[in-house]
């Protein structure tokens, strides 16, 4: 006499793909913030440079804002 057991087995995975709407707010905060940090980072560049065109070089442009911070 043979004896025979089946076995059945089933396997499920679920996978999620989606995104959620906390995720996207964020990446659009963080893209905000990085392009608001550039174009202030653009900002100063563009005042030292003006600055230093106004005190007619990089060694006068020292020297005057360290006059205009001492106060001499």
């Amino acid at each position: 006499m043979t004896d025979k057991a089946q076995v059945l087995q089933q396997t499920k995975s679920t996978v999620s793909t989606g995104t959620d709407s906390v995720t996207e707010v964020s990446k659009v905060g963080v893209f905000t913030i990085a392009a608001f940090g550039a174009i202030v980072g653009l900002w100063s560049v563009a005042c030292i440079i003006g600055g230093m065109v106004a005190s007619g070089g990089p060694l006068a442009f020292v020297g005057a804002w360290f006059k205009a911070v001492t106060g001499m």
